[in-house]
This record gives structure tokens, C-alpha cells and sequence, in this order.
């Protein structure tokens, strides 16, 4: 039953005993009859109220409270407004508006944006996405949000290292992204990074309940093993972005001493047509035994042959060409805890990457395999052949030396 409704009942009552102590008055004719009646109207009015079931008392006790404290204070808005608000609320902001009504503000410093938003403010701040899908209706949602999520542990750690997002699992891009991360159960997060493109790398999944620790044990160990792959993948991104202006600037220099060669050459064509003609006409008016002495000496530099010009132009698109080849940038870690960094083209084999190790000479590397943590692949002999393209390692990959015993 509404309070309004409630409000109105007991309203209701006091008017009943007003008009009971009216009719008592106008009958009585001494002040002991007025009192035995007012006496008689309460007790009544008490006997009616305690009829009442029990939470409509609780209402009437709640009003008169509010009314005692205040008369300033209004009425809950009705539940079809405050579901018209919520409708109303800006998809960015309906999670955070949901979670906070229930779990209040001490929580992670959620971004209320789009996804693509937050992935671009965690690009440009170098950090991994934070994703908290949430199930408002799951039982176990409540226990992790107040002591796992809201942990000041959890809290500082995230607000420290990660750039938090959050959306309902049911709704909009919360929705869309349940069915991109393939969510199985709930409470559930994942740990995500920006991809070629606008696709995402997803670094680590939690489901299910886990306590303000193990969330942040889990989260130290993923940027432990994937943070300095990211920096270093998020460098060459940088740096084949780079390289790609460097090239284009070389290409439109190259181009335009192309064209001015170009013009330089059919000027000197021209100024040689032209003493060509001059001598031509001053041999025409010289005896006929001169003509060839003469002919011999105004004759003008042979311009280079068409075949030696057209082997040049061939050997500099080479160059050109194996400046525009894409690289692929490695991070190679050894059993002994040394890291090396080498630079390969996107068409390299992985029988590459194994002369360039066994190149190193690194004492106590054996017999050994290359692997790939996430997702954990190995690259053995097998796979020699394959291209780092073909093998997923382009434009930059992480790879750790296993020995084989």
C-alpha cells in the first residue's frame, strides 16, 4: 500500500475524532463531560489505529517523524517517475547512477563515457582498461561489490595503475560487450588493452567472487607479464608511424627531384637540339673538306644510354621499396632474466629469430624452443617456415626462450 495512501487514512482518523469531539461537546453541559469525551475519542482512535495492519503503522510513524523534523521535507517521487528519471539518465552515466544508489560513492574511479573513449584515455596514458561488467540482480553482486570492489584496497590499486569502466550487463554497451568477452558468470572483470585498429586485446578475465586480494594479486601479475610488452608494442606503434612520415617525406623529395631532373634533362635536350641546328647551318655555309672536322668539334656530350638510366631507376625503387617494408619489433627474454630487443621485417621466418639467438652465443642455451604467453603458443620447428606476419608476432610480440632438456 502507497504512503500516500497511508497519509491520507490517518488524516482520515484525526477528522473522525474531531468530529466525535464536536458531537461530545455540543451534548454536554459541564467541563467534566467535555473531558470524559475527549478521553473516550482517543481511546478510540487508538483502538482503530492498532487494528491497522503493521506496515501501514510503520508509514504513519515514518510521516509523523519526517513532519516533526520538518515540514520541509517532501514526499518520495512516485515509482513511475523515478522510473521515467532512470529512463531518461544518459547511457554513460546509467551505471554509474545504478551503483552508487546502492553501493554509494566509495568505489573505483569509473569513466562515464564511451568504451572506445576510455580505451583512448588509457592509450594516450599508457595503462590497461579496467572493465567491470555489472549484474545488479545476481546474487553474489552484492557481496563482491561491498567487500571486493569498494575495498580501499581494490580502490587504490585500480585508481593507481588502471583506467576503470563500468556498464550494466543487461543494457546498451554493457550488453555488447558481455557478448564480446563471451561472459559465462558473474560478478565479472577483465583486463583489456588497445589493438590495431579500434579492436581490443583481452589480457585477463575474473568471474565469479574473489576477495579484495587474489583481485589485486591477479591484476599485479598481468602487468608484471604484459605491461612492458604493451609500452614496448605502443613504441612501435610510434615508431612505425614515424617511420611511415619519414618514408612519405623521402618519397615527395625523391619525387620532386625526379621532376626537376626531369626538366633539367629536356633543357639540355633543348639546348643541344639547338647547337645541333647552329651547326648544322654554319657547316652548310663552309667548304665540304671542313665539314667533318668541324662536326667532330661541336659535336655535344652523349646523353647517358636509355639502358644504364633505366637500371639506376631500378636500383633506387629497390631501395625505396625495402625502406617501405614493414617491420616487426621483438622482445626477447632468456632463462636468465637478460632481455634483447631486435627489429625484423614483417616477412622474416621464425627460422630468423632462432639464427639471430643462436648468433648471440649466450652461455648455457642449449637446446631450447621460442614460446608466446598470451595466448601461450609455441613456435618450434614446425613453424620455421612461417612468416612473422603469418605467425601473429607483426607489428610487435613478446617471446620467452625455453630450454628443452
Amino acid at each position: 500500500m502507497g504512503e500516500s495512501f497511508t497519509v491520507a487514512l490517518f488524516y482520515n482518523l484525526l477528522l473522525l475524532l474531531q468530529y466525535q469531539t464536536l458531537l461530545q461537546m455540543a451534548s454536554s453541559q459541564t467541563s467534566h463531560d467535555l473531558i470524559e469525551g475527549l478521553r473516550t475519542s482517543c481511546n478510540n482512535l487508538v483502538r482503530r489505529m492498532m487494528r491497522l495492519p503493521f506496515g501501514i503503522l510503520d508509514d504513519i510513524s515514518r510521516v509523523i517523524g519526517r513532519e516533526a523534523t520538518g515540514r520541509n521535507s517532501s514526499y518520495p517521487e512516485p515509482l513511475h517517475q523515478l522510473e521515467e528519471f532512470e529512463f531518461n539518465i544518459p547511457e554513460e552515466w546509467y551505471f554509474l547512477n545504478v551503483f552508487e544508489r546502492q553501493y554509494g560513492e566509495s568505489h573505483p574511479f569509473f569513466y562515464a563515457s564511451r568504451f572506445m573513449e576510455a580505451l583512448k584515455i588509457a592509450k594516450n596514458e599508457s595503462k590497461f582498461v579496467f572493465v567491470y561488467l555489472h549484474s545488479p540482480d545476481h546474487p553474489l553482486t552484492p557481496s563482491f561489490c561491498h567487500e571486493t570492489l569498494c575495498s580501499e584496497l581494490a580502490v587504490q590499486f585500480l585508481d593507481e595503475n588502471f583506467v576503470s569502466w563500468g556498464a550494466v550487463a543487461s543494457r546498451g554497451e554493457g550488453l555488447e560487450m558481455a557478448m564480446a568477452l563471451r561472459v559465462t558468470s558473474f560478478p565479472f572483470c577483465a583486463v583489456v588493452a588497445p589493438a590495431t585498429g579500434k579492436s581490443i586485446a583481452v589480457l585477463q578475465k575474473v568471474e565469479g567472487p574473489v576477495s579484495p586480494e587474489a583481485l589485486v594479486e591477479i591484476l599485479q601479475r598481468t602487468l608484471e607479464e604484459q605491461g612492458s610488452a604493451f609500452r614496448l608494442s605502443i613504441t612501435a606503434e610510434e615508431e612505425v608511424i614515424r617511420e611511415n612520415r619519414r618514408l612519405r617525406e623521402e618519397q615527395d623529395k625523391a619525387y620532386l627531384a625526379a621532376l626537376q631532373k626531369d626538366k633539367e634533362k629536356e633543357e639540355l635536350l633543348s639546348a643541344t637540339e639547338r647547337r645541333r641546328k647552329v651547326n648544322d647551318e654554319n657547316l652548310s655555309r663552309k667548304p665540304a673538306q671542313k665539314h667533318t672536322l668541324e662536326q667532330m668539334k661541336e659535336v655535344p656530350k652523349e646523353t647517358p644510354r636509355p639502358k644504364e638510366a633505366s637500371e639506376e631507376a631500378q636500383k633506387k625503387e629497390n631501395i625505396t621499396l625495402r625502406k617501405m617494408q614493414p617491420h616487426t619489433r621483438l622482445l626477447i627474454r632468456f632463462p636468465n632474466g637478460t632481455k634483447k630487443e631486435q627489429k625484423f621485417t614483417s616477412t622474416d621466418t621464425i627460422r630468423s629469430i632462432y639464427k639471430y639467438i643462436d648468433s648471440l652465443e649466450i652461455p648455457g642455451v642449449g637446446s631450447y624452443q621460442l614460446i608466446s604467453n598470451f595466448p601461450r603458443k609455441v613456435y618450434g620447428h614446425e613453424q620455421l617456415d612461417m612468416t612473422l606476419r603469418e605467425a601473429g608476432l607483426h607489428p610487435n610480440a613478446a617471446l620467452f626462450l625455453e630450454l628443452i632438456s
